[in-house]
């Protein structure tokens, strides 16, 4: 009885060491994917008034865990009975990841401001500016969608060959940590401004510590969030870059002597501009013409 409790301890013990190393690795494989959904949920949950910026980002959460509870299930059964499907969704994940990061940068090279965004902000009563917050977290959540569906799959896609009991216990603990971890950094990043504001009116004086560290958290929020954004795009493109080479034979054979990271690159902007061409061009000639 003895030896037969040891050798389960041991069975899990060791199971628990393998479901670690493979986590590690995982964790690694969707670094890029977390990192652009913490620029977008931390882009999406500012811009509040101070005291709902925490509501909404709870509400969120909520809808980001519900994402969870319902893409998981379906992961777990597609890998124990089409695991093809996986890499076929995770391909297929790479493209839409590659088109937003060129979406992104073609953004950036040709805006489109918003004028009248300030003065339509200013007009809103209150009954508008929670329509408005619902509409911000209905896109949130739905952003937050996609995302985990390619958080999920690129875990699962690391741990598709070994038993089914620990995929389902490394992408779970993936999925926990990316929805924990990211909007719990989020909601540190929403909340710097008012910190900041609230050193500052510590004292009377202009050239106390706290106003100085108060000032410098009130002016770093604005440009963390655009260097999250910055730093999002280029990891949208090197996740769908590595998707591609690491999953489709012609591109993991193709210019071998390259530096993976220089192909991650290349075919990722190559991909994501060729499917942005491909929508623009759909949305161009799905427009209806005015009638007369």
């Amino acid at each position: 009885m003895a030896t037969g409790i040891i050798a389960l301890l041991d069975d899990i013990a060791t199971l628990m060491d393998d479901v670690a190393m493979m986590s590690k690795v995982a964790a690694k494989k969707t670094a890029g994917i977390l990192g652009d959904d913490l620029a977008v949920n931390a882009e999406k949950a500012s811009g509040f008034i101070s005291d709902r910026e925490i509501p909404v980002l709870w509400a969120i959460t909520k809808g980001s865990l519900l994402n969870k509870v319902i893409i998981l299930p379906f992961a777990f059964l597609l890998s124990a009975f089409i695991p093809i499907a996986v890499t076929i969704i995770l391909v297929f994940g790479g493209v839409y990841l590659a088109y937003e990061g060129a979406e992104k940068i073609y953004e950036y090279i040709f805006p489109h401001p918003d004028y009248q965004k300030a003065e339509r902000m200013a007009s809103l009563n209150k009954e508008d500016i929670l329509a408005l917050e619902k509409e911000k977290i209905k896109s949130a959540i739905t952003t937050d969608f996609i995302l985990s569906v390619e958080i999920v799959i690129i875990a699962l896609g690391t741990v598709v060959a070994e038993p089914l009991m620990e995929q389902i216990i490394v992408v779970t603990i993936i999925a926990i940590l990316a929805t924990v971890g990211v909007y719990g950094i989020v909601a540190v990043i929403v909340r710097m401004d008012e910190f900041g504001y609230k050193l500052i009116a510590m004292n009377e004086r202009d050239d106390s510590f706290s106003d100085l560290v108060g000032k410098i958290l009130v002016k770093a929020l604005p440009v963390i969030i655009k260097g999250m954004g910055v730093i999002g795009t280029i990891a949208l493109i090197l996740v769908a870059g590595g998707i591609f080479i690491h999953n489709v034979d012609f591109f993991h054979h193709l210019f071998e002597g390259w530096p993976f990271i220089v192909k991650e690159i290349v075919f990722g902007l190559l991909i994501g501009f060729v499917a942005l061409g491909a929508v623009n061009l759909f949305k161009k000639l799905t427009k209806k013409s005015p009638t007369h």
